[in-house]
């Protein structure tokens, strides 16, 4: 993965590849099992009054509508109280009797969640509701799985996520009933998180400077064609059961395979920040042997680490709060994340009334997700990355304000421009938000204060589905609330320090020396020592060993938290 030779290149590439793609499938389930297919109630003639009910077409029709008081649906016709025939309820509807009629397939689906439970018209909250629940799941899987990762690692934390994603997956797919699937859902998210935010952290830390925005751009594409991957997958499943339980199928494959050590190697960084030196040394060595067994220099090296070992530090979420720099960069990118994932869903819908149909919909919004990916890739690293994120974050503004005071006037064609402008520049933001926290936190709480800046995205993308809840008049307050907060960011991300070519800070004093450089000056690269490297590796080594023992040399007797 951008780390030594081409064959050990290519591996550890695919172990921090491949599994994007799985994980896209379980996030994007969701587009499938809730999309509403359109419906009508079933007509029951023993509720009609006694005189409509010798009717039938559209005599019946021209009879029925006027009885309807005000505005009337698909889901008001022929629908009166049970029992008494003939008096409407105050708003002229009642239950349906005979169930529902649906135009399927949906989402490429011939049955999902809307028609398992009948979840349109008076039960349409409970969407939503699943969907908000989902999004809970991945908030509260990304803050946990950021503990386990410092405290016990990030490839036990990756794996344990996985083998836990399975059967909770397979719970989702033998649901009973929706309670069931709420639960099971809530679960399957926290797993999947956890999944994410370990092999995200995991494939940040074994690479060098100049590859850590491609190897995670890289990871970033492979995560839209496991989006992209969706929508065929329901055409073959047409089922939402069978569709859920190919996608645990899949995890379930990923999950053994990950399981052997030269795929997914620990961090050795983190071994290395930690003071777990035996385990770091041996890291080292598996890393190195493919390429230079025979290096007599680099194994002495690499044995003086464990000499002395002294026991493991780990470090608490709760020492960020106490530091100054650290804390301040973390709620900046947090606060970032937060307001491009929320505000995303005041873009997309001025463009849903212009795509109806499920596929036009979910393709266009991955397409804007490939154009803000391929701009970050493109610029981020040549600019920096304060500068990108401080210019996506600005047309989001922009966008913004301009929709909010302006679509009345504007032509449509400008009003859909805007639109897309905004949902990938939006997109853009959250995306480099999390990359960017991911090089400004130290080695010691990266995996904690990654889970709580991730988690803050996945809170503002719970802001969709709560606006899109029937009768709810809060999307114009919800617009006005985060085009103010794109302002508020703009601002704070002029504070934030330029991580672009700079080592990955190790201990929190490291986080706290980040110093905030001139907006549009490049700072200054340098020297990189990375772990493996195709040319002068024992050299390296010698002072990658060297400073570690002065380091160990320099600090009093640790003590385990």
């Amino acid at each position: 993965m951008a780390l030594g030779g081409s064959r050990p290149r290519g591996r550890r590439a695919a172990g921090g590849w491949a599994p994007c793609a799985a994980l896209a499938l379980g996030w994007a389930l969701g587009w499938a099992l809730g999309a509403e297919p359109p419906h009508r109630c079933r007509p029951d003639a023993a509720l009609l009054p006694p005189p409509l009910r010798r009717l039938g077409g559209p005599a019946l029709l021209r009879a029925a509508v006027p009885r309807l008081r005000g505005g009337w649906s698909p889901c008001q016709l022929y629908r009166y109280t049970p029992g008494t025939p003939g008096t409407p309820r105050p708003n002229g509807t009642g239950p349906c009797t005979r169930g529902w009629h649906y135009a399927l397939p949906a989402a490429g689906l011939r049955a999902n969640l809307v028609t398992q439970w009948d979840l349109v018209c008076a039960s349409r909250w409970k969407v939503p509701l699943e969907q908000t629940t989902h999004l809970l799941g991945w908030t509260l899987g990304s803050v946990t799985a950021g503990l386990a990762c410092d405290r016990f690692g990030r490839r036990p934390t990756f794996l344990l996520s996985l083998a836990l994603a399975v059967p909770v997956g397979l719970a989702v797919a033998l649901a009973m009933n929706f309670l069931m699937v709420l639960v099971a859902r809530l679960l399957f998210g926290a797993a999947l998180a956890g999944a994410f935010l370990a092999l995200y952290v995991a494939r940040l830390e074994l690479c060098e400077p100049p590859h850590r925005l491609g190897v995670t751009m890289v990871a970033g594409f492979f995560w839209i064609a496991g989006e992209l991957l969706l929508p065929g997958l329901a055409l073959l499943c047409r089922d939402w059961r069978v569709l859920q339980g190919a996608v645990t199928m899949i995890l379930a494959l990923l999950a053994a395979c990950w399981w052997c050590p030269a795929l997914l190697l620990e961090s050795a960084r983190w071994l290395l920040a930690t003071q777990q030196l035996e385990r770091a040394r041996k890291t080292l060595q598996a890393l190195a042997e493919d390429n230079w067994p025979q290096d007599s220099l680099l194994t002495a090296e690499l044995e003086a680490l464990s000499e002395g070992a002294p026991q493991p530090r780990y470090h608490a979420v709760c020492e960020i709060f106490s530091t100054r720099v650290i804390w301040k960069n973390g709620v900046i990118l947090g606060f970032a994340a937060f307001i491009g994932s929320g505000i995303r869903h005041c873009f997309t819908r001025n463009l849903a009334p212009h795509l109806p149909h499920f596929f036009s919909s979910y393709l266009v919004l991955v397409g804007t997700e490939v154009a803000a990916c391929l701009f970050v890739c493109l610029t981020a690293e040549r600019f920096g990355r304060r500068a990108i994120l401080l210019l996506c974050t600005v047309l989001t503004g922009i966008s913004s304000l301009l929709l909010l005071a302006l679509t009345q006037y504007l032509l449509e064609l400008i009003v859909l421009t805007l639109s897309v402008v905004g949902t990938a520049a939006s997109h853009a933001v959250t995306m480099l938000s999390i990359f960017f926290a991911s090089e400004v936190l130290p080695t010691v709480v990266r995996g904690a204060g990654l889970g709580l800046v991730v988690g803050a995205s996945f809170v503002g993308k719970a802001a969709a589905p709560i606006t899109a809840i029937p009768n709810s008049r809060g999307f114009f307050l919800h617009h006005v609330v985060f085009a103010s907060f794109a302002i508020l960011a703009v601002l704070s991300i002029m504070l934030l320090p330029e991580s672009q070519g700079r080592n990955l800070p190790q201990s929190l004093q490291d986080g706290e020396n980040q110093r905030r450089p001139p907006l549009f000056r490049r700072p200054p690269c340098e020297d990189h020592l990375p772990l493996l490297a195709s040319h002068g590796i024992p050299h390296d080594y010698s002072r990658l060993a060297a400073s570690t023992k002065r380091m160990l040399g320099s600090l009093d007797t640790p003590h385990e938290m």
